[in-house]
Parts: C-alpha cells; sequence; structure tokens
C-alpha cells in the first residue's frame, strides 16, 4: 500500500503531477498537462508499466551481449524510467539525459532520487542543440522520447536531425524512439528521413495503430548494422498487449510514397485526439 500524498508543481513548460500507485508501495505515475509521461517503481526499476516503454525494454534488453555496460543518451527525461532500468540490468553503463525543462528534472530528482552509483549524468538542455554539440561516435544507445505537450517537437522530426542522431551513434549503434501517430501517419516522413542516415529500420506498434484504426505509440528503431527482428518479435508477442514488428518489404510498403522532410518544412507530431492519451 502506498500511503503518499501526490505533488504536483508548476514546471518550465507546464504542470506536473507526481501521483502514488496505491498499489506498488514506492510506485508514482508523472504527469504533465495531465497527459501521463512516466511510470517509476523505486522498488522494482526494471518494471515497465507503459506498453511503449515495455517495447523500448525489449530492444534494448536485446543489444549486445546480455548485461554488458552500454554508453546511453537519453533525449527526454521524464521520470528517467528507462535510466533507471538500463542502471538495474545493465551495471556500469554511462548514461546522458537531456531535458528541457529544468525545473521537472528538479522535481524528479528530488522527489525520486536515483540510487547512489547510478552512472546518469542530467543535463537541462534542449535535445537538439545537446546533441549537435555532442562529439561523433560516442554513444552505443540513443534513445528518444521527447514531447512538448503530447507532440514531437519539429526539429526532432526532420532529416538533419536524423543525420545528427547518425553522428553521434557508433557503427554498431542503436536508435530508439518513442513517436505517437494514427492513420494517415506523418510519422512515415520520419521513417524516410532515418532510412537515409541508417541501413536497418524497425517499427513496433499495436496492430490496430498499424492499420490505422486508432491514435498509439509506436517505437522506432534504427541501426547501421542487422537487428535481431524475429527475438524482438517473440518478445513483443508475448506481452500482454502484443505488438507487431514491421520491417523489411512490409515497412518499405508502410513508407510508400513518404519523403524526406528538411528542418524548413519540418512539423510538429500530430496532435493526439481527445483522451488518446489522458487519465482518469
Amino acid at each position: 500500500m502506498n500511503d503518499s500524498i501526490p505533488v504536483a508543481r508548476a514546471t518550465d513548460f507546464g504542470f506536473a503531477k507526481l501521483m502514488p500507485d496505491v498499489d506498488r508501495e514506492r510506485a508514482w505515475l508523472l504527469t504533465v498537462d495531465g497527459a501521463p509521461q512516466s511510470y517509476v517503481d523505486l522498488d522494482e526499476p526494471t518494471h515497465l508499466e507503459f506498453e511503449y516503454a515495455q517495447r523500448l525494454g525489449h530492444v534494448l534488453d536485446g543489444i549486445g551481449e546480455a548485461g554488458r555496460a552500454l554508453d546511453v543518451v537519453h533525449l527526454g527525461g521524464g521520470a528517467l524510467t528507462l535510466p533507471r532500468y538500463l542502471a538495474a540490468t545493465r551495471p556500469g553503463s554511462r548514461q546522458d539525459v537531456v531535458e528541457a525543462d529544468r525545473a521537472l528534472l528538479e522535481l524528479v530528482v528530488e522527489q525520486l532520487p536515483l540510487p547512489e552509483g547510478a552512472g546518469v549524468a542530467l543535463h537541462a538542455a534542449d535535445a537538439r542543440a545537446w546533441l549537435e554539440s555532442a562529439p561523433a561516435d560516442c554513444a552505443d544507445v540513443l534513445v528518444a522520447d521527447v514531447f512538448g505537450g503530447s507532440r514531437v517537437p519539429a526539429h526532432l522530426t526532420s532529416l538533419e536531425y536524423a543525420h545528427e542522431a547518425a553522428r553521434v551513434l557508433r557503427g554498431d549503434g542503436v536508435y530508439l524512439a518513442n513517436l505517437a501517430d494514427g492513420a494517415p501517419f506523418a510519422l512515415r516522413s520520419q521513417l524516410a528521413n532515418f532510412a537515409q542516415a541508417f541501413e536497418e529500420l524497425v517499427l513496433v506498434a499495436e496492430p490496430g495503430v498499424l492499420r490505422g484504426r486508432r491514435f498509439g505509440n509506436a517505437v522506432l528503431v534504427a541501426a547501421r548494422q542487422p537487428l535481431d527482428t524475429a527475438a524482438l518479435a517473440r518478445r513483443t508477442a508475448a506481452d500482454a498487449f502484443p505488438a507487431r514488428v514491421e520491417h523489411g518489404p512490409g515497412l518499405r510498403k508502410f513508407m510508400s510514397g513518404a519523403l524526406p522532410v528538411r528542418d524548413a518544412e519540418a512539423v510538429a507530431s500530430p496532435e493526439p485526439p481527445d483522451g488518446a492519451f489522458g487519465i482518469g
């Protein structure tokens, strides 16, 4: 039983609430402007509550040898769910978290402190600007989970951004992004962007989202070397809400006709329909 009281605070770019999960003793839900952003269980950092986070976790688990320490950059901080997950599953990893909302970062580390020796460095900065200042070939993994409100900012949806991500990653590095979309799928242009910078692309989402029946999350994975899509498909199929792993000809069909978008024409991801990600 969690008898903690909620914490609410205005941050630099919104209004954040940390709400205790009554069913788990030290678990918390973070919302910003009413939209769920992160879920953290301080006693069980490997517990990933949100379906998209579980899918990101499946991809992370399959990178290199199990348990090997990684150099990871997270664009978007939230409640630091995935940095905590990696600190637990891959001890010794070096992680940089880039979050534009300094006040949100301060709230999270104050109320939900990271464990000693987590190896996580926090940076209050714009994701694209920080990425452009980072050295080449400095990361094994780049995780992007950046939303302004409920939309991915325009400067993180362009071809130039995809090339910056590729520059920062090592040759065997992997890019992961949490995206949100629905038919007619604006994210197809993001896939076209990343197809210019990486040889391998994978999209993971529930079948209903991929068929355009509803708005929802989709996980984009990009790499220069082949990905073990069969193993990933087995993991996602075993989830409570099974997802489909699209790659190869199926993904090329999904992307058909989509063109890369440069900075000058880039726009933020679509506004979710009312109630798509709300709670309560």
